[in-house]
């Protein structure tokens, strides 16, 4: 198919702590949240000393996202006049939020929370208690209620506040989960009775008291019932510290349900059109079971998902789905289907909900194809301008297929990085219903994501270089590697291209005495790094390499990068270029290029243009 013109309240003792926490980015785009309740006794461990910076250990080695807190001193002279849960939000990197249930000893004794999260709001209330009051903390975050509690150590007082905790809870908008000390045991009519409004997160057969060597269990984790269909339990455990306090802390990790409309990180984009078969790729937010639907219509379609060995690829964020036995010259609609695996366990499985794509086209050519218009790219180093200005010269062009020849994905630091410019690059070319050719560039294999980006692609025969058919025209594309020897420094000993280089020998021996090779009508010949010309780097491993079988291939034109500089050679005038070569300028507005390569019949064009539109060449090969 061929393409055309193509998101309070002032807080009571609130630190407002700098944004520190780089992995609070990652929990919430997996969308998990680890909970804690920890009984800290003001600090004093079983050794009856207080060691505020012990209790803030036992935290920081959990990395909780949220901490109900109870049995905490304000600014008393038990404490020394230390404000404890500022101290523990100090040594914890967390935000604050204190309910006093008491006046003691010249300040407050309570019970408070410590969240990585900033807090959008809190209020407090009384709970019964005749030794002495308690305290109910209600803290609201974006996604979740946390209450924390410390409950009387009286029946009947507990039971009272039974009442209370269950008719505020009934208010919450959002999924709501109480924690603290409850003072009672799992067979009590207390937690009988919280269990007819919440179910326990945490394993009531794991004791908690005392820490050294706990017989009773007396902590507890809760959800409000109504609200357990939003997320799933991972896992629950005791902490196994038996001295920082007479309590050991306890702990939950859930996951919550993504919407469906937030479960498609990418589009999805076409790869490796080769075979009668097509290869389509996306990514989502969460973990999920993937597939996609397809056929010449509408209303018949089939499904399709990737099997090995057996099993269904699936629980992970990258989608690789593989459509064989198409026919050539049939227009297929597909769409992609991801639904979350919010728990993938030996014996249980648990699914959300399910994110279905608007449908695309893709046509493959028939064999016997002479017309096609392909688009190419190079070395625009993440620059989105520069993209968005050579596309607006070319979004008229009715393409095919698109081709980015390195250098455009380039130093790839993380995951993240590499997906945001690969979107970019997809979307704004129109890849879901285009397939798209990305060759690597000498930046492409550099920096800590490099390896990785690998996985963002299918490339054609399971390599970063091969060669297919689009009709009858043959496309040949070659990797070069880097632009400097293997024992260069900068690659610290890390870089082996000089094996890559030399398997592309029998590559290309292969290639060049192949049917479809010389069969074709037209060939081309496409790689990052030129081997032929004025600007080439004076380290040339693959004209050394592969000039003498170049020397006689007998392609209708070359198609290069990385110099930053646009370049012709026609035949002949360059090291023995047997071929034309063309090399794509840079990143730089100034110098940047597109190129139109066209097909139609026995003829081929070859057309460069700048960002302003203006034609630089315009080649019949």
């Amino acid at each position: 198919m061929k393409h055309g013109s193509g998101l309070m309240a002032v807080l009571f003792m609130l630190l407002p702590l700098c944004n520190l926490y780089s992995q609070e980015k990652g929990a919430r785009e997996d969308n998990t949240l680890r909970i804690m309740s920890y009984n800290i006794r003001n600090g004093r461990g079983m050794d009856d000393v207080s060691n505020f910076q012990r209790t803030a250990d036992v935290i920081n080695k959990v990395r909780p996202n949220v901490v109900a807190v109870q049995e905490v001193d304000s600014v008393t002279g038990r404490s020394g006049q230390t404000d404890v849960l500022r101290v523990l939000a100090d040594k914890t990197l967390m935000y604050p939020v204190y309910a006093p249930a008491i006046d003691y000893d010249g300040g407050k004794y309570g019970i408070g929370m410590l969240s990585k999260e900033k807090p959008l709001g809190y209020r407090y209330l009384a709970l019964p208690g005749r030794e002495e009051e308690r305290a109910l903390l209600i803290v609201e975050f974006e996604k979740y209620i946390y209450c924390c509690t410390h409950l009387s150590l009286t029946g009947e007082d507990r039971l009272a506040s039974l009442e209370i905790i269950s008719r505020e809870a009934a208010k919450a908008n959002k999924p709501l989960f109480i924690a603290g000390d409850f003072n009672a045991h799992p067979d009590s009519e207390v937690i009988k009775g919280i269990q007819n409004d919440f179910v326990i997160l945490t394993n009531t057969k794991q004791p908690t008291f005392p820490a050294d060597e706990p017989t009773e269990t007396i902590d507890y984790i809760a959800a409000y019932a109504k609200d357990t269909t939003a997320f799933t339990r991972l896992s629950a455990w005791v902490v196994d510290e038996p001295a920082a306090s007479d309590h050991r802390p306890i702990v939950t990790d859930i996951v919550f349900k993504q919407t469906a409309d937030k479960i498609f990180r990418t589009e999805p984009y076409l790869q490796n059109p080769v075979g009668n078969g097509v290869t389509v790729m996306w990514q989502t937010t969460v973990p999920a079971y993937s597939w996609v639907e397809y056929g010449t219509d509408k209303n018949q379609l089939k499904k399709a998902r990737t099997i090995v060995d057996g099993q269904v690829i699936c629980n992970d964020l990258q989608n690789k789905i593989r459509l064989s036995d198409l026919e050539p010259g049939k227009t297929y609609y597909y769409r992609v289907c991801s639904q979350e695996i919010m728990l993938y366990q030996a014996y249980k499985k648990i699914f959300g909900e399910t994110a279905v794509s608007d449908f695309h086209t893709f046509t493959l050519p028939e064999s016997s194809t002479s017309d096609f218009t392909a688009i190419i790219f190079n070395d625009l180093h993440k620059h989105s301008e520069t993209l968005q200005a050579l596309y607006n010269q070319v979004k008229g062009v009715d393409y095919d297929f698109v081709i980015f020849n390195g250098d455009c994905i380039d130093d790839p630091a993380n995951h993240d990085e590499a997906t945001h410019f690969l979107s970019e690059l997809n979307e704004t070319v129109g890849a879901a219903d285009v397939p798209v050719f990305y060759l690597r560039g000498n930046h492409e294999i550099r920096n800590a994501y490099s390896i990785g980006l690998r996985k963002l692609f299918d490339y054609v025969g399971d390599k970063t270089y091969g060669a297919f058919n689009w009709g009858d025209t043959r496309i040949v594309m070659l990797d070069c590697g880097e632009d400097k020897p293997d024992d260069h420094w900068v690659y610290y000993g890390l870089n082996d291209f000089s094996a890559l280089r030399e398997a592309q020998v029998g590559f290309l021996k292969e290639e060049l005495a192949s049917k479809p090779f010389k069969q074709a009508t037209k060939r081309v010949l496409i790689h990052h790094v030129p081997i032929y010309g004025k600007d080439v780097d004076r380290y040339n491993p693959c004209l050394e390499l592969w000039g003498g079988l170049l020397a006689k291939a007998p392609f209708n034109v070359c198609i290069n990068a990385h110099t930053h500089r646009h370049a012709y050679y026609p035949k002949g005038v360059a090291n023995g270029n047997n071929f034309p070569v063309i090399v794509g300028g840079g990143y730089r507005m100034d110098g940047a290029t597109v190129m139109v390569l066209q097909k139609k019949g026995k003829d081929m064009t070859l057309r460069v243009l700048n960002a302003k539109g203006e034609t630089l060449q315009d080649l019949k090969l």
